[in-house]
């Protein structure tokens, strides 16, 4: 899970303005900190399958917001996928 310090911080860097902390960008960039974690949790226990359901539930909810993303502001999802290194 991501510690209040970590989560405000990520807040803070992708909001769009000072009240802002729900927007799909916000919401993306807090997925993919948690599917980092919970991808590094996984290479250590393989065994554990609850934890990849979760995670690939989580891929597709960010999946999903980035479509959403790409079809009203196209221009600021190419920045997002810039600023979080993910493909496409």
């Amino acid at each position: 899970m991501l510690d209040q310090e970590k989560k405000q911080e990520i807040i803070t860097g992708f909001r769009r303005h000072d009240s802002d902390t729900g927007s799909a960008t916000v919401q993306v960039a807090l997925l993919t900190r948690r599917i980092q974690q919970l991808t590094d949790h996984l290479r250590q226990n393989q065994k554990d399958h609850s934890s990849r359901r979760g995670l690939l539930r989580m891929v597709s909810r960010r999946r999903k917001l980035l479509d959403y993303l790409n079809r009203t502001e196209p221009v600021s999802y190419r920045d997002l996928i810039g600023r979080l290194s993910l493909r496409k």
